[in-house]
């Protein structure tokens, strides 16, 4: 078997990652909210999910967004290390075949047009293309597309990311009655993929996963009540 290095400590493996280094990534709760990932007592849905429900259905990620993961996905968008693309992809695919429920197809994260030139290309289609190819079903990258030019929501409080990202999304394509997976890299409020699911749910979808690599949490010592 071919040996390559650790993308994180250099160590001989035959993965992406040694052996050591993958059990220390960091992991989501045990028990958390099916819809959202919030950490919750029981695994139930949470109070925020219950009273207020989000246009998505549930949402998988791989991995919490901290150290080591937070540092990878941002040299894969604002470095370009394109190569890490597959290798974020396969902790979520590893994920993915944990589950029995399958969408129909996928559509990643689009990237408003002046965003897309900036950065010369989207990380949600590239994590996504290998997502497709594991899994075997069809990503739709062009059926939505970004028509608000948005501040970046991080630092944003929440009432100021919903109003930011309000109507910022448009789809052209007819889903009646399909299950479509949105495919990003960090979920941090939800407010994002919240506000495409609802376009979505516009044009006939009937179910919303969220694929995303990276969920970002409080420290255990500051989780409290939260707004999705």
């Amino acid at each position: 078997m071919t040996q390559i290095n650790c993308v994180l400590c250099g160590a001989s493996t035959n993965q992406d990652f040694c052996e050591p280094c993958m059990l220390d990534l960091p992991q989501l709760p045990e028990n958390h909210c099916p819809i959202c990932l919030w950490p919750v007592p029981t695994s139930e849905i949470c109070g925020t999910c219950l009273n207020n429900p989000p246009a998505f259905t549930r949402t998988i990620a791989a991995l919490r967004y901290t150290f080591p993961i937070d540092a990878l996905i941002h040299a894969l968008k604002y470095r370009t290390n394109l190569f890490l693309a597959s290798i974020l992809a396969n902790l979520l695919i590893k994920k993915l075949k944990t589950t029995d429920i399958l969408p129909d197809v996928i559509i990643p994260m689009p990237l408003h047009p002046f965003r897309l030139r900036e950065r010369g290309f989207n990380q949600a289609m590239e994590i996504s293309r290998y997502v497709s190819k594991s899994l075997g079903i069809i990503v739709l990258p062009d059926s939505c597309t970004r028509i608000k030019h948005t501040l970046p929501q991080t630092g944003l409080p929440w009432k100021d990311r919903q109003k930011n990202i309000r109507s910022a999304f448009d789809c052209t394509i007819d889903l009646s009655g399909k299950h479509v997976a949105l495919v990003d890299d960090v979920m941090t409020t939800g407010a994002t993929l919240n506000e495409l699911a609802k376009t979505l749910r516009k044009r006939g979808v009937i179910e919303v996963s969220n694929w995303i690599i990276a969920r970002a949490l409080p420290e255990k010592n500051q989780i409290g009540p939260h707004s999705l």
